[in-house]
Order: C-alpha cells, then sequence, then structure tokens
C-alpha cells in the first residue's frame, strides 16, 4: 500500500508541475482580458481544405458585409478588439498590406468581437485603419462560421481565405512579421 500511495502522489505532483499556457496567463493575474496566442502559423494545403466559409454580418460603420462580396479574391481576415494590447500592436502591420494590397487580388476584413462600433471607429481613426470590420459581439456569427474550419481560438487571430472562400492559413495570436503575413497573402493568390 505504502507503494502505491508513494506512485500516486509522484504522479500528482508531476502533474502539478507540467506547464499549461493558459493557466499561466490566468495565474499571472494581469487581467489583461483575453488569452493571447502564441504567434503560430498554420498553412492548410490546399487538398486539405474544407468547404467555402460563409458569413455576413454588420461594419462598424452600418453597411451590410458578406462573404459573398469578395468571392475571387483571396480574403484576409482578423479578429481584434480595441483594448487587446496585441491587436493595437499589429494594427500598422495590418493597414501597411491592406493598402499594399488594395486592388492586387487580396482584401481584408476586421472582426470586432468585444467593442461597440464607436470604439471600433475610434481605433480606427487612430491606427489610420481603412479597411471594414463586423462587430461579431452580439452573436458571435462570424466566429461561429470558423468553428469547424480552424477556429480563432485567440484574439488576435488572422485567417487567410483562398479565392474559394476556404480558409488556406492561420495566424494564432499576434502578427510579428508582415513578411510572415504576405508570403502567406501572395501563396494564396499564386494558388
Amino acid at each position: 500500500m505504502p507503494l502505491v500511495a508513494t506512485l500516486l502522489a509522484s504522479t500528482l505532483l508531476l502533474v502539478g508541475c507540467s506547464s499549461d499556457p493558459l493557466a499561466e496567463q490566468y495565474a499571472e493575474g494581469s487581467n489583461k482580458g483575453y488569452i493571447a496566442g502564441d504567434g503560430s502559423v498554420t498553412e492548410i494545403a490546399e487538398a486539405d481544405r474544407g468547404e467555402s466559409i460563409t458569413f455576413s454580418g454588420v461594419a462598424d460603420t452600418g453597411e451590410q458585409i458578406a462573404s459573398a462580396d469578395f468571392a475571387g479574391d483571396v480574403l484576409v481576415v482578423n479578429f481584434w478588439y480595441a483594448a487587446c494590447a496585441p491587436c493595437r500592436a499589429e494594427a500598422p502591420l495590418l493597414q501597411e498590406l491592406s493598402a499594399e494590397y488594395d486592388g492586387k487580388d487580396a482584401q481584408f476584413i476586421g472582426v470586432n468581437v468585444y467593442d461597440q462600433p464607436d470604439t471600433a471607429l475610434s481605433f480606427n481613426d487612430k491606427y489610420g485603419i481603412t479597411y471594414p470590420s463586423i462587430m461579431d459581439v452580439q452573436d458571435g456569427a462570424v466566429k461561429l462560421a470558423f468553428t469547424g474550419s480552424v477556429p480563432p481560438k485567440a484574439v488576435p487571430t488572422t485567417l487567410v481565405l483562398d479565392k474559394e472562400g476556404r480558409v488556406a492559413a492561420r495566424i494564432l495570436g499576434q502578427v510579428k512579421e508582415a513578411s510572415i503575413l504576405d508570403t502567406l497573402i501572395r501563396d494564396a493568390i499564386a494558388e
């Protein structure tokens, strides 16, 4: 019996010492209000992509936006909200790439998961964001549309949809280098 108790205590000790990034973020007590992604990039081979993602919603400007509006173009979808520090840090990179690809087979759209339109528009003014954002606060319908494919598990999350509206790549967390997202967009355009 003492051997069983020793083994059980050892197992519990090892489990308690294992690293859980979500638990560590909670334990740090920063009250930052989000779970940060690790910046990992997931690319999905063209043959392995699921169905086209269909979504719609009302933009921060009040206009109706739907996935069909972007048919035939690569679409970069960024899940964000204004108080998210990584979202603020990546905003200039996203805007830079959006301007670079304007009229060149790729478009950008934001999906705001927390704010009201006035807050989102203020953020856009401050960071010079010119692409629209769907306000997904009330029902999370846009976020839900992606859950069966490659779910946005953290904020920010940036998805690259191919010309058929299928998820081609995901950056989980802050886009830290424009070149990474640029490469993902170029690869999707070249397909």
